[in-house]
């Protein structure tokens, strides 16, 4: 399965600008706003997507932040967990020391008492003592179908571990480097879920931040190989999180494509033409949570392909 039905997604507590993660997410931009006023703000924006997931028959588990932790980026469970059809999980090691707080147990618990099955827990997370990272599904675009990790190469996303990760679950890894324009100079996309999504038939992706011609290339034979049709997206939507999207299952096993209302409103006709061929768009505002967290609706959510446990 490449798409799942169930969603964990975490009711924020303390969210705010991360100044811990300004230093490679280049999407992020302060706004005059109180941290208490900042939250509210984001709390607001993610119960209204809650209801939207919920209004299109998606199942979100929802998990209260925290209080006791001072986790601004905890809206963003997909970075540090990730679950497997197999029955295993992966924790993942975390590049902002207070991103690490993010890991609870807590959420693990809630999803058993679900009625779903946990049975091995991969942990890379000692790689943070030797400052290697990789940031879940963040770091990882994952095709579960054709056993394929796409990986654009940043602070956030080591190749070794990578490559272990791929040996751990099985994938082949697809790697390059992804980079955006920033004062003139080209610099590392922090995570490549901001810069493509791999659906069931299709792929949105931005070819233009791969500058070697040989990785694109690569990547491009990969996903025609696996028959995915290529909506190509530009650097210019990249920076409007138009390749921050998700596709998931709603009621009747109906197939939508998640984003959120800005990056929308910057896909051109033929895009959203091209993406309606394979299942319908639906979209809320998180325009808070785009531009104080640089990072957008897929970001919000964990999917969950863990089987259920026999009753």
């Amino acid at each position: 399965m490449q798409v799942t039905n169930t969603i964990i997604m975490i009711r924020p507590m303390h969210f705010r600008m991360n100044k811990q993660t300004t230093v490679n997410n280049y999407y992020q931009k302060d706004i005059d706003i109180t941290g208490e006023e900042a939250n509210k703000k984001a709390q607001k924006e993610f119960d209204q997507f809650v209801n939207v997931l919920e209004g299109i028959g998606v199942e979100v588990i929802v998990v209260d932040d925290d209080p006791g932790n001072d986790t601004p980026d905890s809206i963003f469970p997909n970075n540090w967990v990730s679950f497997h059809k197999n029955g295993d999980v992966g924790l993942y090691p975390m590049f902002a020391v207070n991103r690490r707080k993010e890991r609870r147990g807590e959420v693990l618990d809630k999803v058993e008492a679900l009625g779903f099955e946990i049975k091995n827990i991969i942990d890379y997370t000692d790689a943070e003592d030797e400052g290697v990272f990789l940031e879940g599904t963040g770091s990882l675009v994952l095709d579960r179908v054709n056993r394929k990790a796409y990986c654009g190469l940043s602070p956030r996303a080591d190749e070794d571990l990578l490559i272990e990760f791929c040996e751990d679950f099985e994938y082949t890894p697809v790697v390059f480097y992804a980079n955006q324009t920033i004062e003139g100079k080209r610099l590392p996309i922090y995570h490549t879920n901001v810069m493509m999504l791999v659906g069931e038939t299709f792929a949105v992706v931005c070819l233009d931040a791969i500058d070697d011609k040989k990785e694109r290339k690569n990547l491009i034979n990969h996903l025609k190989n696996d028959d995915k049709e290529i909506i190509k997206i530009t650097e210019n939507q990249v920076n409007s999180f138009v390749g921050n999207m998700l596709q998931v299952v709603g009621s009747k096993d109906k197939r939508y494509l998640v984003m959120s209302a800005m990056a929308f409103e910057n896909l051109t006709k033929d895009q959203v033409t091209r993406i309606e061929k394979h299942c319908e768009i639906v979209s809320s505002d998180l325009n808070t949570i785009e531009t104080l967290g640089g990072g957008s609706a897929r970001c919000m959510m964990a999917e969950v392909f863990l089987p259920k446990k026999c009753s």
